[in-house]
């Protein structure tokens, strides 16, 4: 039997503008949705964005220099949920300037409301601008800011699991809504955060929401790491990887899953998706538009299933997540276009075989490290 590969897509694109509206972001999600992808992922940043086609906003530009609106991912995802069943919900929440309570009762929040298909996207904040937006520290360098998003993933993990499944007990007849033997301190103290806790809501329906890291070229190579490939050994249930050959790809995919395994996880790793820029209507026009290191695929849908079923018959990796140049545009060709051309070559699934992200992905859901089992 073939075996089926994980597909989805970011919602950000490089050639179209983000509508400040909420039908226009749930409109992408149900088509994604459509196309039984797996997940769509979409991008924050305490920046702005970028205000024109392949335009950055420089990094010591003041916040409304050439620079458009940006609203928040969860909260668009929030938005978008009601309106779809089954796909993933992934938004970059930042922990550089961010307090981790607050990103595990935000991430918590979303997975209640999609019913179990929220994840979490982690990113960091090194810039001038984004430090003077706060006014609380100053920028720091690649390896502290990784660093202290490990300890963030380790305290909202832990803030997660701070209520057990049955704590809450509704208890009519004696006005007790929850157990509070069965709600717990984390009591995390590190260099850049102590958190007593508990969390303020209950334990998300996945039990904890997947966490996802991007990874590139530099990431990978032992002498320039910077951190952040220890948080995704350590950490991530997703890996979404920048690789430009399936040799590469395989390469890094076996060196994280020995990276997890010496981190101490015995669930094989990550799922890794290599990430691939894409444009399937000639959106981008000038080649450039695609991040750094990036692979790229500019042509037909029929060609980008070639060249996905050869990177997959090569093992490079187990699935992929796709860039569009254009979300409206390149989205609609993968979900009208390209997924048929998969399901033809029996490398992806005609229909949803499970309910939360954790399904998608073939991810178990975890047992919280607070019950009396994991004590023991």
């Amino acid at each position: 039997m073939t075996r089926e590969l994980h597909l989805s897509a970011a919602l950000d694109g490089t050639t179209d503008h983000r509508p400040l509206t909420g039908p226009y972001w749930s409109e992408l999600v149900r088509l994604a949705e459509q196309g039984t992808l797996d997940f769509v992922t979409l991008d924050d940043s305490f920046l702005p964005a970028a205000s024109a086609p392949g335009q950055a906003v420089p990094p010591t530009a003041p916040a409304t220099e050439d620079g458009a609106g940006r609203l928040d991912a969860v909260a668009v995802l929030a938005r978008a949920a009601p309106g779809t069943s089954r796909i993933g919900l992934i938004p970059t929440v930042t922990t550089t300037h961010t307090e981790p309570f607050h990103t595990s009762t935000a991430l918590a929040t979303l997975d209640f409301v999609s019913e179990g298909r929220a994840g979490w996207l982690i990113g960091v904040s090194g810039t001038v601008t984004e430090a003077l937006a706060f006014g609380r520290r100053d920028p720091a360098a690649p390896p502290e800011l990784w660093s202290e998003a490990a300890d963030a993933a380790e305290v909202v993990s832990r803030l997660w699991d701070s209520w057990q499944d049955d704590a809450e007990i509704r208890d009519a007849a004696t006005g007790r809504f929850i157990d509070r033997d069965r709600l717990h301190y984390i009591d995390f103290a590190g260099p850049y955060f102590s958190v007593r806790g508990p969390s303020i809501v209950p334990r998300p329906p996945q039990g904890r929401p997947p966490v996802a890291v991007t990874l590139g070229p530099r990431d990978l190579d032992p002498q320039e790491d910077g951190g952040r490939r220890a948080l995704a050994a350590r950490y991530a249930d997703l890996v979404l990887l920048d690789a430009a050959d399936p040799g590469t790809a395989r390469t890094a995919r076996a060196r994280l899953r020995r990276d997890a395994e010496e981190a101490g996880r015995r669930s094989g790793g990550p799922r890794v998706c290599v990430r691939i820029a894409v444009d399937l209507t000639g959106s981008a026009g000038h080649d450039g538009l695609r991040p750094a290191g990036t692979a790229h695929f500019a042509g037909s849908p029929a060609g980008l299933a070639e060249q996905l079923g050869q990177w997959h018959a090569a093992d490079a990796a187990d699935g992929f997540h796709l860039l569009p140049a254009s979300p409206r545009a390149d989205l609609s060709a993968v979900v009208h276009d390209l997924v048929p051309l998969l399901r033809e070559r029996g490398l992806f699934r005609s229909g949803y075989t499970g309910r939360t992200l954790r399904d998608h992905l073939g991810l178990s859901r975890p047992a919280g490290r607070y019950t009396p089992e994991a004590i023991r």
